[in-house]
């Protein structure tokens, strides 16, 4: 998988063969440097984005009656085997879907709207691509579109794929070891009330969207600032 990644990001960066849209290829990946004062506040930004978002998911899980994310019965394996699957896991889908999302079609989609249209959409095409897989529900399809827009604003901003990939990593290693295993023994409000968790989990929700967007208000006035 390591390999297959490597020649993937290569080639999306514009290596290989043919030559003659190798520019373009390297544009739409936009995977450009970003100053580390910059670079910062946008993993801040997206982290904290991250951890409001894993309290919606358990409100959301609590609010509506939905399957849970398929994780494979991993008990039979040693800690080491279960620790490199759950880390390429964690590795592979940043590198595919940042190319892919919030790089080449959003890039393609700022060049014919605004920035936060362009965003919107992406982020909406984000959300529709979970759906095959873990489904067509409005409060899924909700997460994963302020997923998508977190990260999106991240890209806009930076002119980068690369600072949303730590926070999309960081949010895959919460979700594979913290909440998914955890969903099958969330209870829904409707038949058991609201306990204390319940509205711990609101407050993080709170408490963590108001330091994210903070943190996004700074990254902006930082990238403003390089620019002046």
């Amino acid at each position: 998988m390591a390999v297959f990644l490597w020649l993937y990001w290569r080639y999306l960066g514009g290596a290989f063969w043919p030559r003659h849209n190798s520019e373009a290829r390297r544009a739409l990946l936009r995977a450009n440097r970003v100053a580390p004062l910059v670079f910062t506040w946008a993993v801040l930004a997206g982290g904290l984005a991250v951890i409001a978002l894993a309290g919606l998911w358990i409100v959301l899980f609590q609010l509506v009656k939905m399957p849970l994310n398929a994780l494979a019965d991993l008990s039979r394996y040693s800690w080491f085997t279960v620790a490199t699957l759950i880390g390429m896991s964690a590795i592979a889908a940043p590198l595919t879907e940042e190319p892919a999302f919030r790089g080449y079609c959003q890039v393609i989609l700022e060049r014919h709207f605004s920035g936060p249209t362009a965003i919107v959409l992406s982020s909406v095409f984000f959300a529709i691509a979970h759906g095959p897989t873990q489904g067509f529900l409005w409060p899924k399809l909700l997460f994963y579109f302020l997923v998508g827009a977190a990260f999106g604003a991240t890209a806009y901003l930076t002119r980068s794929i690369l600072p949303a990939i730590p926070a999309h990593v960081f949010g895959l290693l919460v979700f594979f070891t913290l909440i998914w295993p955890h969903d099958a023994a969330r209870r829904l409000i409707a038949d058991s009330g609201a306990d204390a968790w319940f509205w711990i989990h609101v407050g993080q929700i709170l408490v963590f969207a108001l330091l994210a967007v903070w943190a996004f208000l700074r990254l902006a006035a930082a990238c403003r600032r390089l620019k002046a």
